[in-house]
């Protein structure tokens, strides 16, 4: 029996009525790409395999690896030995469908890293902590709104799909879980000449919380940039929306200032 690794964040799904749920939200169909992040003990995996022919998952437990190899023919299953934060997902040469129960400790880092690829992407359906996903989901304004709202709503319409208590899983985590639904946005609605710099822009604003955007982005811009720019220097961070933030850094990366 495998033993849950706290170091990779392992909680297996194991409630028959919240897997098909995931499966019913997924929708698999014959002719998909399919990528599973982290199948562990295949609550998902198998499912999955009942409705595609073929599915490629990532997993970094050498010893759940092992056992996949033993439960899956490799014709119907490729399986990418490895961290998911590092995988190159363009390896893959199609469009894509990611699903996973994902990690928590890597959550946040693993959403960015796979917005890299959102071209690549046609939808993406995962298993997070409810914090994460009513962050994810956030409009301005609110608590939750932060940088994990602004870079990912950015790329993706998101969904809030349904909850799942604790004891769906083993060992049971201490928090609730949430399944989400992300789509690509195509075309994006607001577009960041540099993503670079949008994305520092949004990290330095939300660097303090509580400070304003004179402060937070006093290096990047003036009270005269903000006037040109028609936003209030004494707003937060959380009271701009995400075609605020698209135009300050089109703003900075135009103007050539320092950022």
């Amino acid at each position: 029996m495998h033993i849950a690794r706290k170091r990779f964040g392992q909680n297996f799904l194991r409630d028959a009525h919240f897997v098909r749920a995931c499966i019913d939200a997924i929708r698999p169909q014959a002719g998909d790409t399919l990528v599973e992040i982290g199948p562990g003990l295949g609550a998902l995996t198998r499912p999955l395999l009942a409705q595609v022919p073929h599915l490629h998952v990532v997993e970094i437990d050498r010893d759940l690896i092992a056992w996949l190899h033993t439960e899956f023919p490799p014709e119907r299953l490729t399986i990418h030995a490895g961290d998911a934060l590092k995988f190159d997902f363009s390896r893959i040469d199609a469009t894509l469908r990611i699903a996973g129960n994902l990690p928590y400790n890597i959550s946040t880092p693993l959403l960015f890293h796979l917005a890299e690829f959102a071209g690549q992407i046609r939808d993406m359906h995962f298993m997070l902590q409810k914090e994460v996903v009513q962050r994810m989901v956030a409009a301005p304004s609110t608590s939750a709104y932060g940088r994990l709202s602004v870079m990912l709503q950015y790329r993706f319409q998101i969904l809030h799909l349904f909850d799942v208590p604790p004891q769906a899983f083993h060992p049971a985590p201490k928090i609730t879980s949430s399944f989400v639904r992300l789509l690509p946005l195509h075309p994006l609605p607001y577009i960041a000449q540099d993503p670079a710099i949008f994305a520092k822009i949004v990290a330095a604003a939300f660097s303090t919380r509580r400070k304003t955007l004179r402060n937070t982005l006093k290096t990047q811009l003036s009270d005269q940039d903000f006037a040109a720019l028609g936003i209030d220097a004494g707003l937060r961070a959380e009271n701009l929306g995400v075609a605020d933030f698209v135009r300050i850094a089109n703003y900075v990366q135009a103007a050539h200032v320092p950022h």
